[in-house]
């Protein structure tokens, strides 16, 4: 009987201390995050955007190893391209005002930036990566992004850049009083 007793002492303690070592493990771990964060830089900004374009890239990007088989992964690219006018290129000579009339020359638009949206884009299949797989992905995103932007630049995101703005700045001037505007672009 004194046995049996032992053996359930055992068993119960056995049984606690698995219970708590279960119930540690699965806790969450804590983290702990340090940030040093450096303002490094800050730049006068002029740019007037005025149209975005949203861009997806189904992109299948493979790999040829001479002697590993061929990686591939499958992503879905989501981007933006912004086309803008940089105000900040507008000097005296380029505005006229005589009487009730205004002559403005803006400066042609111009791409401020294409930028692939990495929370909307999203990583669909890898095949035989293994270890190759951030590289690959990574190489994908970039292949995305240059053609995302040669298709961009073939777009006419420029034209409708230009015809936005004046669009945003005929009624600016109409409402300081200006009777006849000219808008131009150089």
């Amino acid at each position: 009987m004194k046995t049996f007793f032992r053996v359930l002492i055992v068993l119960l303690l056995l049984i606690i201390i698995g219970w708590l070592a279960i119930s540690e493990l699965s806790k969450p771990s804590k983290i702990d995050t340090r940030h040093e964060v450096l303002l490094e830089q800050i730049e006068e900004m002029g740019k007037l955007e005025l149209i975005k374009y949203k861009f997806s890239d189904v992109i299948e990007h493979k790999a040829k190893a001479a002697y590993l088989p061929d990686a591939s992964v499958l992503l879905i690219v989501k981007a933006d391209a912004v086309g803008c006018i940089d105000l900040s290129k507008i000097v005296k000579e380029d505005i006229t005002v005589v009487d009730d009339s205004v002559s403005i020359i803006l400066p042609k638009a111009e791409l401020c930036y294409v930028k692939i949206d990495h929370n909307a884009s999203k990583v669909y299949d890898t095949k035989m990566a293994y270890f190759r797989e951030a590289s690959l992905v990574d190489q994908a995103y970039k292949a995305a992004e240059n053609e995302i932007t040669r298709q961009v630049k073939r777009s006419d995101i420029l034209q409708q850049a230009e015809a936005n703005a004046i669009s945003v700045f005929r009624p600016i001037l109409e409402g300081l009083g200006f009777k006849r505007i000219n808008l131009s672009f150089h």
